[in-house]
């Protein structure tokens, strides 16, 4: 059994890993007879396995590693490392298996999806983008052609046709969102030929912490019905004169902003002397609200940047660019008004999917990512996924140094710059980790005034990502970088050169210079990874000051404190409440994840009674069945005069129409009531509990309303030409559709702004 497996088999939380080391010797035994071996007859073994069952047993488990191993070194030149085989045989048994930066994950992936395929299952293996999914599968596909499983992958701009044809490859690698948006698309269609997917069954995720934690609230969106926006240049060319603490005020933790007495005065004056309150007209008050959100507490190179004459939000966790992301409609325009961009196109939610309910949908689902522990409970909660916790093929010697507190932001980029230009000297690679694009520009800025030029990588650039990497760790490269999670690319020290491997060796290896701390301690601990893959020398520490965001916003009163001459503050008592303050940060985002999950519930069982009615609909004929009792007279009429399989046609179309008309505005009511629910708390009622008691009676009767509603279309339905017209009776579908995911909104509602106000006004 391999050094590093003795090392670490396992923790407290974490699946015993005992079970798969025990086999790395029967595997290891198996190397030399499969050496012998020609291609193809490698190829035949990896096939028989076809005939094993699911899990797979001991020797069937032996022969799948073994055959894996071998195919790896021919075909990738890569022989994977037993605890990469541990962890395979870890996703094979439907666990996350945590494995460190620069283990090997790819590979792990792919020879557990092999092992997968071999079994006749249809698998997808989930990335965080479109070119990871690309680069992973081409670059795993001559393991693939050896090991006789095809793959494919799925892009933002493949057609449906390539997608068909992707998803009905052996092995399908696919961003989460498009695999998302296929779904919605799925759902939709009149005529099951056209739909693009297959029946779910094995899902493999990479990163999973960040997709199924981080990404979990974030709803997936398909629309149509385009319309005109609301948003308007007057409300944010008025949001822009305000001034704060005259006009509006904005509270401790930065999330929520409203008008004081003045900038109520000031606004209704400016629009003519409305009144902002007016019972009877209450459209103003949100536009003005969602003009001073985007004005006041979205910053551009921080929330969102601004690229080719369109607002594009940044992902927080990863810190690129959030292709095909978005706010709510109205904040969205508003931002868009805001920069005096074109206003993009809005219309009416036709479904939408939570990443969560995404991969909920896969019978056996598994993945790897490098900071699970620290979300174990979440994903048993969540999703009954337990972690195994696979330990490093070398010994990890990176020095994690505690954390360098600061009493104010200026004296921690001092200190930070201080830091650079000392380790710079001796030839040491940096890595800076910021926490915006604003930060990394300013830094950047700041060193290069002090004559230390680096390379930023932010979601400004974000295309240049690889090369930027790429060179990260050579002699004497500082890189300033928004955020490493996700980044699909390891740091090689000295790059491929070898020599100037030894130098960086020498110097102590990569840096990592943390400019403040995460919201989550898996992104610091991401960060960190960068350095010391592999056992290479490595460190890292972190500078922290109190007027952080993370500190103010939850770290409680920062005075009192004694600091040096730098404004260093060494005392444990205060290195303890950075500590507490990300703890209370973690705690938040866990309370939204967890009434994303609570309020969908609900939401999720009504939708599948819709999609299962509508599958009869679609495959089995429901619709005609019933039309032809609803309206036999009229059903006759169109059989004769169109025929038997027209009718039928017609029928499905309309029934559809109902049904998928019907969805959409419970959708859009069940949204409503989600905004507004938790005026409830003012009642002292419980929101979710209001939440579940209005929405269950809105959806009584919802099936018997679409099946009457596709009567009263169906009686009218004139025959044209041989074919039943069922435009002419009303039944269009939306002239297009686009996708899109919808970032949380950062702040309260506009009511919860109002109800304030209002309660402050009745006070008076």
């Amino acid at each position: 059994m391999a050094e590093g497996v003795r090392r670490l088999l396992g923790k407290p939380g974490a699946v015993d890993i005992r079970p798969y080391s025990r086999l790395l010797e029967q595997i290891e035994s198996r190397e030399e007879e499969l050496r012998g071996l020609e291609d193809a007859e490698l190829t035949r073994r990896a096939t028989d396995l076809g005939n094993a069952e699911l899990p797979y047993d001991r020797p069937d488990l032996v022969e799948l590693c073994a055959v894996g191993r071998e195919a790896a070194r021919r075909a990738l030149g890569e022989r994977p490392f037993d605890v990469q085989l541990v962890g395979t045989m870890a996703l094979l048994d439907g666990r996350i298996a945590e494995m460190a930066t620069g283990e090997g994950k790819t590979l792990t992936g792919a020879l557990a999806a092999a092992g997968f395929a071999l079994r006749g299952k249809r698998v997808h293996v989930l990335s965080v983008n479109d070119y990871l999914a690309r680069r992973d599968a081409e670059w795993m596909r001559p393991l693939y052609d050896l090991l006789g499983v095809a793959p494919a992958w799925i892009a933002e701009d493949s057609t449906g046709e390539e997608r068909r044809t992707a998803y009905s490859a052996d092995i399908t690698y696919a961003s989460v969102s498009e695999l998302g948006f296929d779904v919605l698309r799925d759902r939709l269609v009149t005529d099951a030929g056209d739909r693009v997917l297959p029946e779910p069954e094995i899902a493999i995720v990479d990163e999973a912490d960040s997709v199924l934690v981080d990404e979990a609230r974030v709803p997936l969106v398909l629309a149509g019905a385009a319309e005109a926006s609301d948003a308007d240049a007057e409300m944010a060319d008025l949001v822009r004169g305000l001034k704060p603490r005259i006009h509006y005020e904005v509270d401790e933790e930065g999330r929520n902003v409203q008008l004081t007495d003045d900038g109520i005065d000031a606004v209704e004056k400016a629009l003519g002397g409305v009144d902002l309150y007016d019972e009877n007209d209450t459209s103003v008050l949100p536009r003005v609200n969602l003009a001073l959100h985007a004005h006041v507490l979205l910053q551009r190179d921080v929330h969102y940047v601004v690229r080719d004459g369109q607002v594009r939000l940044i992902n927080e966790s990863r810190g690129r660019i959030a292709l095909l992301q978005r706010w709510p409609d109205g904040l969205q325009a508003a931002v868009e008004a805001k920069e005096k961009v074109e206003v993009s196109e809005t219309g009416e939610v036709l479904d939408s999917v939570t990443v969560q309910s995404l991969v909920l949908r896969y019978p056996t689902l598994c993945g790897m990512t490098g900071t699970a522990m620290a979300v174990a409970e979440q994903l048993r909660e969540f999703y009954e996924l337990e972690v195994a916790q696979i330990p490093s093929n070398k010994p990890c010697v990176r020095e994690d140094e505690p954390n360098r507190l600061y009493a104010t932001r200026e004296e921690k980029e001092d200190a930070l710059v201080a830091e650079v230009a000392r380790v710079h000297a001796e030839g040491r690679p940096v890595l800076i980790g910021t926490q915006d694009v604003a930060e990394s520009e300013l830094l950047a800025k700041r060193l290069a005034d002090e004559g230390l030029e680096c390379t930023v990588l932010n979601a400004k650039n974000d295309a240049d990502e690889a090369a930027v990497i790429a060179e990260a760790g050579t002699h004497g490269a500082i890189t300033v970088s928004t955020q490493m999670a996700g980044r699909g690319t390891d740091i090689r020290l000295g790059g491929s050169d070898m020599a100037d491997r030894d130098r960086v060796v020498e110097a102590g290896g990569l840096y990592v210079l943390g400019f403040g701390h995460y919201p989550s301690s898996r992104l610091d601990d991401q960060l960190r990874g960068r350095a010391g893959r592999q056992g290479d020398p490595g460190g890292s520490v972190f500078f922290v000051s109190l007027d952080d965001e993370l500190i103010t916003a939850n770290g409680g009163e920062t005075t009192g404190y004694t600091a040096d001459a730098d404004g260093r503050i060494a005392d444990e008592g205060w290195l303890a409440m950075v500590d507490r303050a990300q703890r209370i940060a973690e705690g938040r985002l866990l309370e939204v994840h967890r009434n994303t999950w609570r309020y969908n519930k609900i939401i999720d069982v009504q939708r599948q009674v819709v999609l299962e009615h509508r599958e009869a609909v679609l495959t089995q004929g429901l619709g005609d069945r019933q039309l032809a009792v609803d309206c036999a007279a009229r059903h006759g009429e169109l059989v004769e005069e169109a025929g038997e399989e027209e009718t039928a046609r017609a029928a499905r179309l309309i029934t559809l129409y109902h049904l998928d008309r019907g969805w959409t505005d419970h959708n859009a009511f069940l949204a409503e009531l989600r905004e507004g629910i938790h005026l409830r708390f003012l009642g002292r009622r419980d929101p979710l509990d209001e939440f579940n008691r209005d929405a269950v009676p809105a959806f009584k009767g919802f099936l018997d309303e679409a099946r009457a509603r596709a009567a009263e279309t169906f009686e009218e339905a004139e025959v044209k030409d041989g074919t039943v017209d069922v435009a002419a009776a009303g039944v269009k579908r939306p002239s297009m559709t686009w996708t899109y995911m919808v970032h949380d909104h950062p702040f309260s509602s506009d009511i919860e702004t109002v109800v304030g106000r209002l309660k402050g006004r009745k006070s008076d």
